[in-house]
């Protein structure tokens, strides 16, 4: 089995870098329309694009970031998901909302990853901000008696404490699904 790395690159081999490069500085929206453009050219290119995405969210300009995250959120498969759990913890909330909107849709599949993360994650603020985003919307549906725990933990004032324990218990239900 290849490891992540080695599939990275495999995935980054499929996808020009001369065609991708234009295309992430596009998203700096200089030009609006040309901005908008080049990112749905990037979710048209689906899972190859998404490593050039996950360097994108560390941009310094929260601009590129916000772009990044709206492309990903839209991109399905386990590589976009783990990109937009890790964006939860973006220090701007515009960023962490659109990773959240584009984790919600995936439900179990970015439950288990945003989980994992909690586990290990729980200690930062704008991260257990961004992971209550998501939980509280799929506290609503059907994996509600699932994520509660969890969402009460993060409102808990021993969070970074509580949420780890609580995370853990939600991850081991979900496998045993």
């Amino acid at each position: 089995m290849a490891r992540p790395r080695e599939v990275s690159r495999v995935i980054r081999s499929r996808v020009s870098i001369a065609r991708v490069t234009p295309l992430i500085n596009d998203l700096t929206c200089e030009d609006v329309y040309k901005c908008r453009r080049a990112r749905q050219a990037l979710v048209a290119m689906g899972g190859g694009a998404v490593p050039y995405l996950v360097d994108a969210l560390k941009f310094r300009k929260g601009w590129v970031r916000w772009e990044a995250a709206k492309a990903l959120g839209q991109i399905p498969g386990p590589a976009a998901t783990r990109a937009l759990v890790d964006a939860l913890g973006d220090r701007t909330f515009d960023v962490r909302w659109l990773a959240a909107e584009g984790l919600i849709p995936r439900g179990s599949e970015g439950l288990v990853v945003l989980m994992e993360a909690l586990i290990g994650k729980s200690d930062l603020g704008w991260f257990r901000e961004g992971a209550h985003h998501v939980l509280f919307d799929l506290s609503q549906g059907y994996l509600g008696d699932k994520v509660k725990p969890v969402l009460e933990a993060l409102e808990d004032v021993d969070a970074s404490v509580v949420v780890p324990l609580k995370a853990k218990t939600v991850l081991d239900l979900l496998e045993e699904t």
